[in-house]
């Protein structure tokens, strides 16, 4: 049976997708390493986590709203040429040797912000430019781009190249933005044009504070979308304090050297290109609110099991399991989002969901940072317990909200609320 096509628009996006990819790759690895050769206090190292995700909490509604009004493709555009002149300036600090914590600091929490507006930009363009039986086969080739091109190219090539000179990889990050940003300016404008142009548009204008407090609204009386950020939020508050010191955890507790630290987590994440490639058809086969469900208790569960891992092989193993089911758990949770929020609202929606999210991720992983200071292994330890006992209350609400959504049963009309 042959496949429907997505078509030039998805194709370009796709393209920008894995070149960004290639460069947060190479900023993931790079930036902790050059974090660690600048200090070995656990709460800095655990800041630098915390100020990438800080902009969720400050600025993801506005942002959503400034996408909802504007062109998205052009406003991608913007963000990814804002991320190759930051990650341009850093990589010039590092080369002539004026770099230091506070600057890294800096320049991970412009990043961030930036981060907020493409992430939500790019996942609003999903259900302009496609339609809803496409959504999942969308997200799981987004999904596979993230994964192959930025744990298996972009992370352990950041390792090598970091080892080699500090700046190559930070000079790599930079350009990869470029390139992102002109994938992006190439998408058709007709077809974002198009697709604005059907939207229905809400029955009266607002102000800018008006349409904030829709989004937060529209959050609070939806009974289903309030039971999922309250799930993700807490969920992420926990991952983020697991995850805030791993590279310490690694590179000292399990004495990993640290140019193989890219080359353990694309091993780790191995299992997420299994994932993004089954995903669609695990759903198709047992349902997408089981898949879920299952998902959300195993990637939690092995948390956990890192915490008590005896070697850096171990951990390895247990996180190709965990990137597989996290995997699953991305893919179809962007797809439930995207069935249930009107596509209209999409950008300043999906900017407050991510404002509780992801705003509370910092708060975690300063407190992982302070943990830290009791044993390397403390983080991953209360991190994995909560977040486990966290996704055995909620198994059954998972199931039902992607049982729902897969079968089309929430409309517009009756979500918008009044």
């Amino acid at each position: 049976m042959k496949t429907e096509k997505l078509g030039s628009g998805f194709n370009r996006l796709f393209g920008a997708s894995a070149i960004s990819n290639l460069a947060d790759g190479l900023l993931a690895v790079a930036a902790p390493l050059l974090a660690i050769s600048l200090t070995k206090n656990p709460v800095l190292i655990s800041m630098l986590s915390a100020l990438v995700m800080l902009p969720w909490l400050l600025f993801a509604i506005p942002i959503g709203l400034i996408v909802d009004r504007s062109n998205k493709r052009l406003s991608l555009t913007l963000t990814n040429s804002l991320r190759f002149v930051i990650a341009g300036l850093l990589a010039l600090a590092i080369s002539t040797d004026f770099v230091t914590i506070y600057w890294l600091f800096l320049a991970a929490f412009l990043i961030g912000i930036c981060e907020v507006a493409s992430d939500t930009a790019a996942q609003s363009l999903i259900p302009v430019i496609l339609q809803k039986k496409h959504f999942e086969r969308a997200n799981s080739r987004l999904n596979i781009a993230e994964t192959v091109i930025q744990n298996f190219i972009g992370a352990p090539l950041s390792g090598f190249l970091y080892a080699s000179a500090i700046v190559l990889p930070f000079i790599l990050n930079s350009a990869g933005f470029l390139i992102a940003a002109i994938f992006v300016f190439l998408i058709p404008a007709h077809l974002i044009i198009e697709a604005r142009d059907s939207e229905k548009e809400p029955a009266e204008k607002k102000s800018f504070v008006g349409d904030i407090k829709f989004g937060l609204k529209y959050l609070w009386s939806d009974p289903d979308l309030r039971g999922l950020v309250t799930i993700t939020t807490s969920l992420g508050f926990f991952y983020a304090l697991s995850t805030s010191t791993l590279i310490l955890f690694i590179t000292e507790t399990l004495a990993l050297p640290a140019k193989f630290f890219g080359l353990l987590m694309a091993g780790a994440g191995s299992g997420a290109i299994i994932g993004a490639f089954v995903t669609p058809m695990l759903s198709k086969r047992f349902g997408r609110g089981k898949v879920l469900a299952l998902a959300i208790f195993i990637s939690s569960a092995t948390v956990l099991m890192q915490a008590l891992s005896p070697n850096y092989w171990f951990f390895g193993v247990i996180g190709f399991i965990s990137s597989f089911f996290i995997t699953n758990w991305n893919i179809l949770l962007m797809s439930c989002y995207q069935v249930l929020i009107p596509t209209e609202f999409y950008g300043r929606i999906h900017g407050a969901r991510r404002t509780f999210v992801w705003g509370m991720m910092p708060l975690g992983a300063f407190l992982g940072g302070v943990l830290a200071h009791t044993g390397l292994r403390a983080p991953l330890l209360v991190g994995g317990v909560a977040a486990t006992l966290i996704s055995l209350a909620s198994i059954r609400f998972i199931n039902r909200i992607g049982e729902e959504t897969s079968q089309g049963d929430h409309t517009e009309e009756l979500r918008v609320p009044r």
